[in-house]
């Protein structure tokens, strides 16, 4: 580990002499691919350097705790602070470890967020609302925005589906655990006999990619025109402005109609394209490590029930994890740290358990 971090540091001192050079930053290009690398770099040699002045401290404590001639009193002083540098190493070369696993290199971009409703019918159209409501006020409450891509409104405001992009720093490190099937319990506002019923929405997190990362040729595109409608057939368009878009080779369709732009709703369908299809590709090599993939906290396994939340009792239960909070109502209204920060300690410890049982 240690010869890891001393070549990072060798890295660190040649990035900053060239960020420094003038002829390195009157070309953008480069100087924003150094400057990327260094941003990438600093919290593992900054945390290696105060590790190493703590284990200075420790060895120097140690060296004067065993001197001959050493005074009692100065000795005992040496000891105390053997002690508390000795914990500060332990500490810190935790938090090297950590910052050596191996990123995931979509955490920092933004994602595609796209919710279906389930099995229950009306009931999980309005659940799905329900989740599209909590994932804005999240959003919002980390400074982060929400554009709207589509979505199929049922007459009573809940929704079949409804995609929307989610855009700021580190968003899909957090969101991405989300994906999977959500599970409700609760007594609809129609059913008369106060009964439980139980319905479900399916949630899925892509990273929101480029044209760079993913080429479509467009002869494998068919495009079609339509006009767009509204909850319950209502006409809202008068132009045929709504894109449905088919990528032929996988027959997979993008629909979009929530702008009036004709060219605004292509935009917004070839997003979502790019992103299911880079998704599809991940999920060709995750195939050929299938025992990671399982294991691994927030697969994006669409069949998977990761989380349930029960209104009678006020609880929300994730089953990746066996935590449950009695804050159900707090939790729908955007306070996800709780269950994200747990799910995000627990990927932790299973990526440094495997490290350790597979060293490099």
């Amino acid at each position: 580990m240690f010869d890891t971090l001393d070549a990072f540091s060798r890295r660190y001192d040649e990035l900053t002499l060239k960020l420094a050079d003038p002829a390195v930053s009157s070309d953008p290009q480069q100087y924003a691919a150094l400057m990327k690398e260094f941003r990438e770099i600093t919290p593992l040699v900054e945390t290696y350097a105060r590790y190493r002045r703590a284990a200075q401290d420790r060895d120097g404590a140690k060296e004067l705790m065993n001197a001959p001639g050493t005074e009692r009193e100065l000795r005992e002083l040496a000891a105390a602070e053997y002690e508390e540098a000795g914990s500060a190493c332990e500490a810190l070369a935790e938090e090297l470890k950590l910052l050596l696993l191996p990123k995931d290199p979509n955490d920092e971009k933004n994602v595609i967020v796209e919710i279906r409703g389930g099995a229950g019918g009306e009931e999980a159209a309005l659940f799905s609302s329900v989740l599209f409501r909590m994932y804005s006020m999240y959003a919002q409450q980390r400074g982060w925005q929400i554009e709207l891509l589509g979505a199929n409104e049922t007459e009573l405001g809940g929704y079949k589906e409804i995609s929307f992009t989610v855009a700021g720093a580190g968003a899909y490190s957090r969101l991405k655990y989300e994906s999977g099937v959500h599970r409700v319990q609760r007594v609809p506002e129609t059913e008369t006999q106060g009964r439980i019923h139980t319905s479900t929405a399916t949630v899925a997190v892509l990273p929101e990619v480029d044209e760079v990362e993913i080429a479509i040729d467009p002869k494998d595109l068919k495009i079609d025109t339509f006009r767009s409608s509204g909850a319950g057939g209502q006409h809202i368009n008068k132009t045929s402005s709504a894109i449905r878009i088919t990528h032929l080779p996988t027959g997979m369709v993008v629909e979009c109609q929530d702008e009036r732009s004709q060219y605004k709703n292509k935009d917004k369908a070839m997003r979502v394209l790019r992103s299911r299809l880079y998704e599809k590709e991940q999920a060709a090599r995750d195939a050929e490590v299938a025992d990671r993939r399982r294991s691994q906290v927030g697969t994006g396994d669409r069949s998977e029930r990761i989380r349930t939340y029960n209104y009678p009792q006020g609880r929300v239960t994730d089953h990746r994890i066996g935590l449950t909070i009695y804050r159900l109502e707090d939790f729908l209204n955007g306070n996800l740290d709780e269950i994200l920060d747990a799910l995000i300690a627990h990927d932790r410890a299973r990526r440094l358990e495997e490290a350790a049982e597979n060293p490099a």
